[in-house]
């Protein structure tokens, strides 16, 4: 136990290592995830956001209006005039029938998945002219900008029929006379795709929606909504994966409804979650050895710690690459198998094969393999931690709770387990 500040050296210059290692990973995810984003953006599209349609009339309106005039002897006037003006009138929305599908597919670019995504959107929206006169409606479908694609668009009146819709900018745009009071349902869909998330806002801003429905489903079960977004009334999850309804008779707000697509286990994160990690795991292993050694008077020499910490090292430093050409369970796999190999094959030589596999490669296989596999239970990571470390202090106070000290303490002599 007089080698503990060498030992205590050597754990120090591994952490050092482990940050260097954690640090490059951390830079190498960061320094391309805004890249790869870009291009998953460009090659599927932005987060769909998709908002109801709008429709008006123009009505004629006396205005009046500060105007300047220039009077005979050249000096500006300000008077005021009475125009026209057509002014445009909101036609209200009075029913939303939504039926929207859609299909998650994981695309892995460099170290980082992205959750890509195909949307089948179908849509029956019923307009009603308030006025006791017949009107001219200018009807607006918006569409999302920049890289956004819509297979087989389509604007159809209610038996069925396609109607001329022009395309132009953000938004598809067509017109229909009302009668007084008429009311006008218009079928649109089309097949589009985004990433990550499908937003749909039933108002613009503050308003009121009313008799509305939404039916989503996603072959994913384990969706989440966007904070501040609203609720769905029902949700259920199926066999391709999870179904929500919306439905409202009337409700006044101005939230979206949007959902979060499940991510995908990212390699690069969680590499480096573990590697600096790797500094506690080493801390307890060297603990555990450490008064195991000195118990059993076995005699380990600060150089065998530091080559152990080594082939600690040499996990993380193997499953850091790995991921980047094999998939994690295999990465995880060669790298777990490879540093306990090096462990209990270099440990043999001084020790001998049982103090080597039943100490040093079970010790490893709890605080290197272990504790690292706990970060792939996403949420649960800590309290995992936490019950090993309680675990480990309780199996080494009862191993050493009838150890004199006294003795025990004196330097042991070199020899075979």
């Amino acid at each position: 136990m007089k080698r503990l500040p060498q030992i205590l050296l050597i754990w120090l210059g591994c952490t050092f290592a482990w940050t260097v290692l954690g640090t490059s990973l951390v830079a190498r995810t960061g320094e391309s995830s805004s890249a790869l984003l870009k291009e998953v953006h460009l090659l599927w599209g932005r987060p769909l956001a998709q908002s109801r349609p709008a429709a008006h009339y123009l009505e004629p309106r006396r205005r009046v209006e500060q105007v300047e005039r220039e009077t005979a002897s050249g000096r500006t006037q300000t008077v005021t005039e009475e125009r026209e003006v057509l002014c445009p009138v909101d036609v209200p929305l009075t029913a939303s029938g939504l039926t929207v599908r859609l299909d998650l597919t994981h695309r892995r670019k460099g170290l980082l998945w992205f959750p890509t995504y195909a949307v089948d959107f179908a849509a029956r929206y019923t307009f009603t002219n308030p006025t006791p006169g017949a009107r001219e409606v200018s009807l607006c479908f918006p569409l999302a900008g920049e890289n956004t694609i819509y297979d087989a668009f389509t604007v159809a009146d209610a038996e069925g029929r396609a109607l001329a819709a022009a395309v132009s900018g953000d938004s598809a745009r067509w017109s229909a006379r009302f009668g007084p009071g008429e009311r006008r349902t218009y079928a649109i869909r089309y097949r589009s795709r985004g990433t990550s998330t499908w937003t749909y806002r039933p108002t613009d801003g503050s308003g009121q929606v009313e008799d509305f429905t939404l039916d989503l489903a996603a072959n994913a079960a384990n969706v989440d909504f966007i904070p501040g977004s609203i609720s769905p009334t029902r949700q259920q999850r199926t066999a391709a994966g999870w179904s929500g309804t919306w439905r409202f008779e009337r409700l006044v707000a101005s939230a979206p409804i949007g959902l979060v697509l499940p991510e995908r286990l990212n390699p690069g994160p969680l590499a480096s979650r573990i590697t600096f990690f790797a500094p506690v795991g080493l801390l307890f292993f060297f603990f555990v050895v450490a008064i195991v050694a000195t118990a059993r008077r076995v005699a380990l020499h600060p150089m065998h710690y530091f080559f152990i910490g080594c082939a600690f090292f040499a996990f993380h430093l193997l499953f850091a690459y790995l991921v980047d050409h094999l998939p994690i369970p295999p990465s995880f796999a060669i790298a777990s198998a490879t540093s306990i190999l090096l462990v209990v094959t270099y440990a043999r030589l001084f020790t001998g094969w049982g103090f080597a596999v039943r100490t040093l490669g079970a010790a490893q296989a709890v605080f290197l393999v272990l504790f690292s596999f706990t970060f792939f239970w996403e949420g649960y990571t800590g309290l995992a931690i936490t019950v090993g470390a309680v675990v480990t202090l309780f199996v080494m106070m009862q191993y050493t709770g009838r150890l004199d000290w006294s003795r025990v303490g004196q330097e042991p002599q070199a020899g075979r387990a």
